[in-house]
């Protein structure tokens, strides 16, 4: 079971090391290691060539300073660049693997187990937690099953052709897991299996603009408009209180107000429409689906 990795990094140099570490020690190493270097104004490039020069399996690729974060779309613009020079072409599985990231040696094994005992699991990934005192606290505890972080997505090679590959969309980390599933796919995030993410989710962004782009990759999915209204209210009491249901409110109406592209697959729009009205009216779905 080969599998490659691409780390999309930007301004990493507090983190990126920690990741690196990380894979070095890894008790089943990839077979290669693409890392892009998205424009960093940082150090991040320059520790980047260091272990490259070091370990023949770690190439480093460096992209043009687009002069600001690209939300969504531009990690996965990054990510694709390090895809297109992957040397090894006969991978079983790719990882896509954020450059804020540490975890245990047996990661990766454990996860490449999961999958070998599922032949029908086509992306899967541990679960994040962010350090709060000294200690690991979970983050996303109440998502979905079906989703997987999109920091930590592990590909199998079928699964991945079968979708075609990533869209370059806020909302990438669930157009993608939708589709696997409307395919006949399984997805999954390993509730057991634990990474410590150095960077807060959003932290780039901040809490409200975080919302607002959540609001709009929901929009662009395809999410329906009754199940994104009772999504915000669920959401009204979350810390800070009315700001995330606020934000997720205002990003999924103004994209509707400024007609936003949504994903073009009407298909997959109907598919993650009727899972959510099933879900609505307490009828089997793949939000409740577990295992």
């Amino acid at each position: 079971m080969k599998y490659v990795i691409v780390t999309p990094a930007r301004d990493e140099e507090n983190n990126i090391e920690h990741t690196i570490q990380s894979v070095l020690a890894q008790t089943n190493r990839p077979i290669e290691w693409v890392i892009v270097n998205d424009g960093s104004r940082d150090r991040t490039g320059e520790i980047l060539e260091c272990y490259a020069k070091e370990f023949s399996w770690i190439r480093v690729l460096h992209r043009v300073d687009r002069g600001a974060r690209k939300s969504g779309g531009g990690v996965i613009e990054a990510f694709e660049d390090g895809r297109r020079i992957l040397a090894f072409a006969e991978w079983d599985f790719m990882v896509k693997l954020d450059g804020d990231l540490s975890f245990e040696p047996e990661y990766f094994e454990k996860c490449l187990n999961r999958f070998s005992v599922d032949a029908r699991l086509g992306i899967g990934g541990g679960m994040i937690c962010h350090p709060e005192n000294g200690q690991p606290v979970l983050e996303g505890a109440d998502m979905p099953p079906f989703h997987v972080r999109g920091a930590t997505k592990i590909y199998r090679r079928a699964c991945w052709d079968a979708i075609g590959g990533l869209v370059a969309l806020t909302g990438w980390d669930t157009i993608d897991e939708m589709k696997a599933n409307m395919l006949g796919w399984r997805t999954q995030s390993f509730r057991d299996l634990l990474l410590i993410q150095r960077r807060f989710t959003g932290a780039a962004d901040g809490t409200w603009r975080n919302s607002v782009k959540n609001g709009r990759a929901n929009y662009i999915t395809g999410y329906h408009p009754l199940f994104m209204a009772m999504k915000c209210a669920k959401r009204v009491f979350t810390k800070p209180r009315f700001i995330d249901s606020a934000g997720l409110f205002w990003g999924y109406v103004s994209s509707y107000v400024q007609r936003v592209p949504q994903v073009e697959d009407p298909e997959l729009i109907a598919y993650v429409r009727r899972q959510q009205i099933r879900r609505l009216m307490f009828r089997p779905n793949l939000y409740s689906r577990r295992g």
